[in-house]
């Protein structure tokens, strides 16, 4: 972690989503910072077993709430310094399977939560994302980019929701004047991801090590900029102290092939797995890479995990979990 972020000057946070992938390592590192954290979550997505090692130490609170409920601000008092407004459905498989909730998490949420950083005069961040720009036409992609969204495809009740979310904090921040931000995320990845979630390294991952064949969509020839969760939260705690007004993309720069990352994990799993082509998804962008000059300037961030090292680090988590098998019987 960058040095910076443990000496994080908040004194209580409120995470949504904290029970989720990204938003546990969130709670963890402010938790490290000295905050006192509430982590609120109605777990659909998240899971109370990424933050089961946080339960019950000073400081730490979770609280099973929908961030779209009417009570949620009488069950969240705070006062908070800080919002990170994680809450979302953000893997394919949940907000296909959700899409009317991931809508509402998008706009009655982020409402919601924007009306409790103004309650408490708390900085508020939006974890926004890259699927903001669909399937870009212009490449890397700076936060300038207007994007080339299809609003009607399967894909929209996730990227429109984080479009309306982003527009709803900058109305927010511009006639009311609340301290919001927002932060783009690319490709995200590493420990406590759901296995076979409909995203890329999870799934690879864990079809590798059960000796399954790699499923790639299409021809695999799309790019994806992997950053490894460790990277991400020093960026978004970073923007989170900065006060910064716009969107700012955090993820990796190292663009590679959905099919050479399925390569890569086969052989650092050194499985026998195949790789089996298959149909790719309405709407799959075809080359994402993030334009992060504006990170690197205004924050002086930039990934430090090679996206290899992070995948190291990711099998050895999956393969961790994996239940122990019986030994063979002797003949």
């Amino acid at each position: 972690m960058n040095p910076a972020t443990n000496r994080g000057p908040w004194r209580r946070a409120l995470v949504t989503g904290g029970a989720g992938f990204l938003g546990s390592h969130l709670c963890e590192q402010l938790l490290a910072s000295g905050a006192e954290v509430d982590c609120a979550d109605n777990l659909v997505s998240g899971s109370t077993r990424n933050i089961s090692h946080l339960l019950g130490r000073p400081g730490f609170r979770f609280v099973d709430t929908d961030v779209c409920a009417p009570d949620a601000p009488e069950r969240l008092p705070g006062p908070y310094d800080l919002l990170l407004h994680f809450a979302c459905p953000a893997s394919p498989v949940d907000y296909l399977r959700l899409p009317l909730e991931t809508l509402d998490t998008g706009s009655l949420g982020t409402r919601t939560m924007l009306g409790i950083a103004e309650r408490d005069g708390a900085r508020f961040l939006l974890a926004s994302t890259s699927e903001v720009y669909g399937d870009p036409l212009v490449h890397p992609q700076r936060e300038d980019y207007w994007g080339n969204v299809n609003p009607v495809g399967p894909r929209s009740v996730y990227d429109e929701s984080k479009r309306f979310a982003e527009a709803l904090v900058t109305a927010h921040a511009g006639t009311l004047g609340t301290d919001a931000g927002i932060v783009r995320l690319f490709n995200t990845y590493g420990p406590r991801m759901r296995a076979h979630d409909g995203r890329a390294v999870p799934t690879f991952v864990c079809q590798a090590l059960a000796g399954e064949p790699l499923t790639v969509a299409g021809d695999g020839s799309q790019t994806r900029s992997l950053c490894y969760v460790d990277d991400t939260v020093d960026g978004i705690l970073l923007v989170a102290a900065s006060h910064s007004v716009r969107p700012v993309n955090i993820g990796g720069t190292d663009e590679v092939t959905v099919r050479d990352i399925a390569r890569r994990v086969v052989e650092l799993t050194g499985s026998s797995s195949s790789i089996r082509f298959v149909d790719r998804p309405v709407d799959d962008p075809q080359r994402r890479r993030p334009d992060t000059s504006l990170a690197r300037e205004l924050l002086g961030w930039t990934p430090r995990v090679p996206w290899e090292e992070g995948i190291k680090q990711t099998i050895a988590h999956f393969a961790a979990a994996q239940p122990a098998r019986e030994p063979a019987p002797h003949p």
